[in-house]
Formats: C-alpha cells, structure tokens, sequence
C-alpha cells in the first residue's frame, strides 16, 4: 500500500514490491491510494512521456494486479495498463462523513464533478447541485451566475482532488454570497500546494481522506479499500 507522489514514494514502493517478491510472494496486488502522474494520461506535446502508463509498466514488474482511487485522469486510462486495474470510490466514505455531521446538501464545484458529488450525496441522504465554471487560467477562474438553494444551509464543496484550492475558493465565495451559513470543502485527494491555504480560508472546514496524509485528514478509505481486496477473490 503506497501512494505514488511525491517521487520519492515511488522508489519506495518499486523497492517494496521487489522484496516482496524476491521474498516468495505468489500473488501481489498493489493498493495505490493516489496514483501520482495520473493526470498525464495523454500525450499534450510531441516528446511527451504518457506518464500514467509508465509508472503502471514499473508496477507491473513485479505486482499482478492495481488498485487505486480515484485517479485525476480518465478512468478509461486504467484499461491500457499491463496488469488489471480498477479504480475504487472514495465518495461513499466522504457520504458517510457528510451525514455524521449534518451537511444539507453538496456542490460540485464544476461539471466535471457531477458524478462525485452525486454519489456521495445517495450516502449522505442529501441533495446536491453544481456550478459551470470557466478557467481563465492555472490561477482564476470564474463561475456562471445560477442560482442555488443554499440560503442558511450547511454545505459541502466536494471534488475528487484540491490542489491549489482556488476552484474551491471561487465556488465557496458564491455560496457565501447567497447566503450559506457554513460552506466545508471536501476531496479524497487533498495535495495543497501553492496558496492552497490562503486559497481554502474561504471555507469553515476543509476535509480530506488519508490517500494523502495532511492536516486535513478526516476521514478513512480503508473500508473502500478492503471492499475492493475481498472483491478480488
């Protein structure tokens, strides 16, 4: 079980499933919890590496099998891989948090988070909405009047990763401004990076599950993960 990010964690988990191996192991399953790289899942510029697969190609040297959660990229990605690999949720354990604490409803901060946001919301027993978001840049981006119903409500932000925190900050100064009475970001993968924590003073509450241990780290997905390894037979 090893995160691959930062690089450093990578080493370690190659040297890990070497000695595994060398050790007698038959069968060896590698449990990635965030999947570092994911994100270049295709090639952008000629002389690009598809960094995705090539972490994959060095995990397939000595582990038959991958499982990870909830990788910033194309699920489809997964099916190239040298070995089965399946993607875990991890919005079923942020579900169960949101409804320990008693969020009225959820937001996806974007389109491309609808389905989280969905899916965590059937565990949470709440509704949910999303905003329509336009990048200007890697640092801004603006969001499309609509209107929500969020006025005095507790509401969750939730998304699959935050890295930099400004999505998030622009979707919780919206939700202020109609009027919510607590706004809390949630995400299964919480990187932080850049003025991540400038960024995420914008919310009452930020939470985290523990693919990335940080400050923010609320909430457990070994369940997820030990649902996925029983399922594996």
């Amino acid at each position: 079980v090893q995160t691959t990010w930062p690089d450093a964690k990578i080493v370690e988990f190659l040297l890990l499933a070497d000695a595994i191996r060398d050790a007698g192991a038959q069968r060896l399953t590698a449990i990635v919890p965030y999947y570092g790289y994911g994100r270049q899942d295709k090639r952008f510029l000629d002389g690009e590496p598809v960094s995705a697969k090539t972490i994959a190609k060095h995990i397939a040297v000595d582990c038959d099998e991958l499982l990870t959660m909830a990788i910033p990229a194309d699920p489809d990605i997964l099916r190239t891989f040298p070995i089965p690999a399946r993607e875990v949720s991890g919005m079923p354990a942020l579900g169960r948090y949101f409804k320990s604490v008693k969020v009225d409803a959820l937001l996806a901060p974007d389109e491309g988070a609808i389905r989280q946001a969905k899916e965590a919301s059937a565990v949470a027993d709440v509704t949910f909405d999303f905003l329509v978001k336009e990048r200007i840049d890697s640092y801004t981006v603006k969001i499309e009047p609509k209107a929500l119903a969020v006025k005095g409500k507790s509401i969750a932000i939730v998304d699959d990763v935050i890295s930099t925190g400004g999505t998030i900050a622009t979707a919780a100064k919206e939700l202020r401004k109609q009027g919510a009475r607590r706004v809390i970001a949630a995400c299964v993968h919480g990187l932080f990076v850049d003025k991540a924590e400038d960024n995420l003073k914008a919310c009452d509450a930020v939470i985290a599950t523990d693919t990335i241990q940080s400050k923010y780290t609320k909430v457990s997905v070994a369940p997820e993960f030990a649902a996925a390894i029983r399922a594996l037979g």
